[in-house]
């Protein structure tokens, strides 16, 4: 097999062998990491050359947590990030209604709460620029979504249909306002709306994000809802061989209520995690929301939000911990969303059970988020292992002063507060959530190596007492979200052995102005040896 030698480069390992000048790759593997004359002798007089021309090279990104195939979807929608009022937010649904006159209904994405101005968002708000055909906005953080009278009336909402549990119907004195947030939206509205999409739209979702990772270096994510729609999409993918990213997924679950049918939800979980073990597609664990967000004020605060309200946990104790031993006791990961800091108390206890019931084990267990954590939470994850996976972007000072506002206390003081996690010993996984905030990798690092905004570089930074250099940002966008996954030996870092999975930027972002990761480009990503994106 003749080799392929990548020579003349400053390559970024995110290994123990920090810094490297050439790459020598042998099929979808890398044979060797190191200086130019030791790879030429590797590799042998045959091999292929190619001189990067001094270009920056770092291991492809691994996204530490998303929903892909929502990526995907959430490009073809009405795009209302960088909203600031509602008056902005109508001129764009208005426009793309005109736009698209054929379309059944108006999907829209990436409203942000405080662009309602200090009012709660109304279906009202939609009506008046859009009365004849349904439209469904989602917020930004897809945890609230809100629809005009149209919808409301498509899906079956009106004033008889009950909240369910985790979940809110809102209403005022005429019924429902349109907004539906959590278990509501993802039992009665989300539902509705996959069951509108065929096969043909889903593979299309996909194709979009898988273009959209190759060309912004992401060669591997981590899937944090799977269901039976997208496995499907994914399965066909690998199946044809048009996986252009590495996935490891984990299985969504609603609590029910009863701990049977939570692990009857558990049950295929197992199965697809013995079952789904392809080169490009794992079933690895579960997934679980405990809590909401703080700006929607249904995050679970071990006190109150400014206004004195607070949110009941989607995950009780007594709920969550069963299905958490159950699961660590069959080789799962869990990953538990769980941004407040009652919520993130709910994670731990829960993997403490696990680790008390089913004794020593390789346990991989993560909390996703983290926002508001106290250091004796930190302290606590720490000592038994659990990832901090964590997304910067979501810490960008353009979209933090409703999210300050609702705490409206010390406790903004600590928002998103990764070096501490670091410091206590806890992995580190950093992601973005897409569709929730952009996924391009290089504004991410920007945010978490400088705590300044990618959407406003002229914003004053956000905490930047927790910023975290540059070298050891991408080291946890890589090799920390593959270690994260029980992907460490396959890929993550520029390593021997490992899948040879790299990009290859258009100038060098360690010098530089740090604004130079807002400029950068990828002007090549190779996976698994083959470059699937060349700009």
């Amino acid at each position: 097999m003749s080799a392929h030698v990548y020579s003349n480069a400053k390559i970024f390992t995110a290994d123990a062998r920090r810094w490297a000048e050439a790459i020598v790759v042998s099929g979808d593997r890398i044979a060797y990491v190191g200086d130019e004359a030791t790879a030429a002798r590797i590799a042998g007089p045959d091999a292929e050359m190619t001189d990067l021309g001094g270009a920056t090279v770092l291991p492809g990104f691994v996204e530490g947590h998303a929903h892909i195939v929502g990526t995907g979807q959430a490009a073809q929608q009405v795009d209302l990030w960088g909203a600031n009022t509602i008056a902005e937010i109508q001129d764009r649904v208005r426009a793309w209604a005109a736009d698209n006159p054929d379309a059944p209904r108006v999907l829209v994405q990436g409203w942000a709460h405080s662009a309602f101005e200090g009012v709660e968002p109304h279906r009202e708000i939609l009506d008046a620029v859009v009365s004849n055909r349904p439209v469904y906005a989602q917020a930004y953080d897809y945890h609230s979504i809100l629809l005009n009278t149209a919808a409301l009336a498509e899906v079956g909402i009106d004033a008889d249909t009950a909240s369910p549990e985790g979940g809110q119907i809102h209403r005022d004195e005429h019924g429902p306002t349109g907004l539906v947030d959590e278990a509501a939206m993802h039992r009665i509205v989300w539902p509705f709306l996959d069951d509108l999409q065929t096969e043909d739209d889903r593979d299309a979702y996909l194709a979009e994000a898988l273009r959209a990772y190759r060309e912004t270096g992401v060669t591997a994510a981590t899937d944090m809802g799977l269901d039976e729609a997208d496995l499907a999409t994914l399965q066909k993918a690998d199946a044809e061989g048009t996986l252009t990213a590495r996935i490891a997924a984990h299985w969504r679950i609603l609590p029910s209520g009863d701990t049977n049918e939570n692990l009857a939800q558990l049950d295929r979980a197992i199965e697809l995690h013995r079952t789904q073990q392809s080169e490009r597609l794992r079933v690895v664990g579960i997934k679980v929301m405990i809590d909401g967000t703080v700006d929607g004020c249904t995050a679970t605060l071990g006190a109150p939000y400014v206004d004195g309200s607070n949110a009941e946990p989607m995950w009780s104790r007594e709920e969550l911990t069963p299905l958490v031993v159950a699961a660590d006791a069959a080789g799962l990961q869990v990953a538990m969303h769980a941004i407040g800091d009652e919520a993130v108390r709910i994670a731990i206890d829960a993997v403490e059970a696990a680790v008390r019931e089913n004794g020593p084990a390789d346990r991989r267990h993560r909390i996703e988020h983290l926002e508001v954590v106290d250091q004796a939470e930190v302290q606590r994850l720490a000592a038994i292992g659990i990832t901090a996976s964590m997304q910067p972007v979501h810490s960008d000072p353009a979209i933090q002063d409703n999210w300050r506002k609702m705490l409206g206390d010390h406790r903004i003081d600590r928002g998103f507060p990764w070096p501490e996690m670091t410091d206590a010993g806890a992995p580190l996984a950093f992601g973005t959530d897409s569709p929730t905030s952009p996924y391009a990798p290089l504004p991410n690092m920007f945010i978490a190596s400088t705590r300044r905004s990618a959407l406003n570089p002229a914003l004053e930074p956000n905490l930047p007492k927790y910023a975290m250099p540059l070298e050891s940002a991408i080291t946890h966008a890589t090799s920390g979200s593959a270690w994260a996954s029980r992907a460490e030996h396959m890929y993550g870092r520029i390593a021997a052995s490992l899948f040879a999975d790299f990009v290859v930027l258009d100038r060098d972002v360690f010098s530089g102005d740090p604004e130079d990761l807002l400029r950068a480009s990828i002007v090549r990503t190779v996976v698994g040896g083959r470059t699937v994106f060349e700009r």
